[in-house]
């Protein structure tokens, strides 16, 4: 065993006093400083090109990552390794009155002494065995975990048969510019020192799963999440006249409630099972108030997959758009029957249906209509519309889609399905290549060797269940799936383009061995100091021994 905690420790606590919310100047404060420190080691000192901070390419901000890679001298070898982990956090207005202590741990801890806290809370404070702070969780103690085992391996080359890489990454929290930029580092050195990448090892934290799960989780693979998007048109109308139109708030409700928490809607594989999609945003898109109803609503869920394609996910969708376009007008026609029965006024059968196409769909029927004038309205409406800088990508793909649909000749009542953000893809690990195999033999033996040294039980699962930049170090989905997202992003190759062709030249098994906590995104995150400080860059270093021996 490493005796590795005191320095994971003071690693940590430098990274947490570097305040680095995402899309905020800390992340290039954060970059530098490990830049700087990782070039203090003597063998970066000594290899100055081993280390490199690069900025992020395609991307609105001015960021950086930071990469360096250690070569080892027990045996040549082209094997190598990834450790990888992100340097921002999510922000600090939730701490209020503590936010300049946010980001200092012992001075955080020493005000929430004054504080009235919660009994769990309060015991995990006065234990000596967890640290608090914005960031010691997610994940900069992960990071630290890294830090370490970069600087040990530099300073024993003479053990390292084959390579080590460190990927520090920004953007984690947000658009995932960070890894999507370092992959063209990857690429790089695999060409100029060639390195034959054999696993990515992340650091993301792991919490408890339930109430009482005293379970310490290591993860080979992870949950893939889309975002799916509902573009709904209705018929506009007075309200004093409510029945001679259609609400599109009226549909949106009842897709979400088709569509949220629905079980239906959980993508179980190999005895997992995804949380269902929830909603995330709904919304009509008027600008301001009128009496009259809404000519379009927007609403957007959350929906992680396991084993399901995007096309899959895309063809599930619509099914359910359908049966809650049928619910709309089944529960519009018996309220109107029963308005028309109270006010004595005559009931006038409605003249709508269901209609549900996804952007695809109605894009290429567009295209089939209009052909070049539509093509060359819609090019020049987006690059308009990329002058708004204060529109997210989200906003963008509804604006594209309520742009085309202007288009559209028939203006009945209708839903468009499309994605409107970034596609985190799913890692499914099979074990049907040698290098997974190689990894999760690796990683189980790696548990088996530290478990007896930790009392709380070390279990390993199939998929990491929260978003990661492990998502973009491999892929399971084929072509087609792949362009099941493009070609239903209508912000695609303007507001938003991923070369997904750079992770499949990357393509690596990747396993998430991460600090355990609680409370990560919120004012008292914490992570507990023993399993993440000890047993953590342990089982690291057991895995990247039993690989590379």
């Amino acid at each position: 065993m490493l005796n590795c905690r005191e320095d994971v420790l003071s690693f940590t606590k430098q990274l947490v006093n570097i305040e680095s919310i995402v899309n905020t100047d800390g992340e290039k404060v954060i970059a530098q400083a490990l830049l700087t420190l990782i070039s203090s080691f003597p063998y970066f000192a000594e290899n100055p090109s081993h280390v490199t901070k690069v900025q992020t390419v395609n991307d609105e901000r001015e960021r950086y990552n930071v990469l360096a890679f250690v070569k080892g001298t027990k045996k040549e070898s082209h094997k190598t390794i990834i450790l990888m982990g992100h340097m921002d956090t999510v922000g600090i207005d939730d701490f209020n009155q503590l936010q300049t202590q946010a980001c200092n741990p012992d001075d955080l801890m020493e005000a929430l002494k004054h504080e009235v806290l919660p009994p769990n809370i309060q015991e995990h404070l006065q234990s000596g065995d967890w640290l608090f702070g914005r960031g010691v969780l997610d994940m900069k103690s992960g990071v630290a975990s890294h830090l370490y085992l970069l600087k040990y391996y530099s300073e024993h080359p003479e053990e390292l048969e084959g390579n080590l890489v460190l990927v520090a990454e920004c953007d984690e929290e947000d658009g995932s510019h960070g890894i999507l930029s370092a992959l063209k580092v990857l690429k790089n050195w695999k060409e100029e020192h060639g390195f034959d990448y054999i696993a990515a090892i992340n650091a993301d934290f792991v919490s408890p799963r339930f109430e009482g799960d005293q379970n310490r989780y290591i993860y080979k693979g992870t949950v893939g999440k889309l975002l799916p998007s509902f573009f709904i048109t209705g018929a506009e109308t007075h309200v004093g006249s409510c029945f001679e139109g259609l609400d599109p708030n009226l549909i949106a409700a009842e897709l979400t409630n088709q569509i949220s928490y629905n079980p239906e809607l959980c993508n179980e594989a190999y005895g997992e099972v995804t949380v269902p999609p929830v909603s995330l945003k709904q919304t009509d898109l008027k600008p301001s108030y009128t009496v009259q109803t809404a000519l379009s609503a927007y609403v957007y869920y959350n929906f992680f997959i396991y084993s399901w394609t995007p096309k899959e996910v895309l063809e599930k969708l619509k099914k359910q758009a359908e049966i809650a376009f049928d619910k709309t007008l089944s529960l519009f026609t018996e309220r109107y029957k029963t308005y028309s029965e109270l006010s004595s006024e005559p009931y006038q059968p409605i003249p709508w249906r269901s209609r549900v196409m996804t952007y695809e769909e109605m894009h290429q029927q567009l295209l089939s209509e209009h052909g070049y004038v539509y093509e060359e309205h819609m090019d020049n409406f987006k690059e308009k519309l990329l002058l708004d800088v204060l529109l997210d990508t989200r906003m963008f793909a509804a604006r594209v889609v309520e742009e085309a649909w202007r288009w559209v000749k028939d203006k009945s009542p209708a839903i468009i399905l499309f994605y409107s953000s970034l596609y985190s893809p799913r890692i499914e690990m099979t074990g049907e290549t040698e290098k997974e195999r190689n990894l999760m033999e690796a990683l189980d033996q790696a548990i088996a060797d530290i478990q007896p040294t930790y009392q709380q039980p070390i279990i390993s699962r199939n998929f990491f269940p929260y978003i990661s930049d492990m998502s973009f170090v491999a892929l399971s989905d084929d072509e087609e799936s792949i362009q099941a997202v493009s070609d239903n992003n209508p912000g695609w190759g303007t507001k938003h383009y991923v070369d997904y062709q750079d992770i499949r030249d990357i393509n690596v098994p990747v396993i998430n061995i991460g600090p355990y906590g609680l409370d990560a995104h919120k004012k008292f995150e914490r992570m507990e100091m023993t399993y993440s400080l000890e047993i953590v860059p342990n089982l690291t270093h057991n895995v990247i021994k039993n690989l590379l021996k």
